[in-house]
């Protein structure tokens, strides 16, 4: 830290963010991904045997991203089909924009980090060079000029670290959370596909429908 000059604290700063939001961010996605898919199938599947169970399901589960995307169309009470088309387009969003937190925090970490290092490169070369003289060129007074510009880039070093990891993970996380968008398509489409059945089979009214009547719709959702 003393050796990369004052640049590095606001590094150290950075990097902290950076981690705590790395961590953060794993441990998110750890939970998410393993609870996932039983969660998709447990509500797609008793959406179509028992649809007035289905919200119970999915309220059970809405602590997670995936139960409270299906859960927002479905506490509504017989929508037409276009509203639970918006329900389901508006809670996906809702969800998918959560996910994304910590994003901006990589990002400006990704940006600040290397702008960083070599603010910290510039002034310790403005501090080495700032004493030398033309008399001193090629001889032994310019050690110490030497060894001032060797520890002036110890700064932009760990700025690039600092941005190298973090952009490492940041991608990762987009990886993650771009694929999820697919899921999150797929399993609402499936939903919708089993509510448009059910109104179709009503003739524009579900509530007629049993609570029992299974949908011919029964495929679960396979990742």
């Amino acid at each position: 830290m003393t050796k990369g000059g004052p640049a590095m604290w606001p590094l150290l700063i950075l990097s902290v963010l950076a981690l705590s939001t790395i961590i953060e961010r794993s441990v998110f996605w750890i939970q998410f991904l393993l609870k996932e898919r039983k969660i998709v199938n447990r509500v797609l599947e008793m959406a179509a045997h028992n649809w007035d169970a289905a919200p119970k399901v999915a309220r059970e589960n809405n602590k997670h991203p995936m139960g409270s995307f299906l859960y927002g169309p479905l506490r509504l009470i017989n929508p037409d089909p276009e509203v639970f088309h918006l329900a389901l387009e508006s809670s996906a969003d809702d969800e998918l924009a959560l996910m994304k937190r910590g994003d901006k925090v990589l990002e400006a970490v990704i940006a600040l980090s290397p702008l960083l290092g070599l603010l910290g490169t510039v002034l310790g070369l403005i501090t080495s060079l700032g004493d030398i003289q033309i008399s001193d060129l090629g001889t032994s007074s310019t050690t110490g000029v030497t060894l001032g510009i060797g520890e002036a880039l110890i700064s932009t070093a760990t700025g690039l670290i600092v941005a190298i990891i973090s952009l490492t993970f940041y991608r990762l996380f987009q990886s993650l959370w771009s694929n999820q968008v697919r899921v999150f398509r797929k399993a609402g489409s499936e939903l919708e596909v089993i509510y448009r059945q059910r109104w179709s089979d009503s003739n524009g009214d579900p509530s007629v429908l049993s609570a029992n009547t299974p949908s011919k719709f029964t495929e679960t959702f396979d990742e």
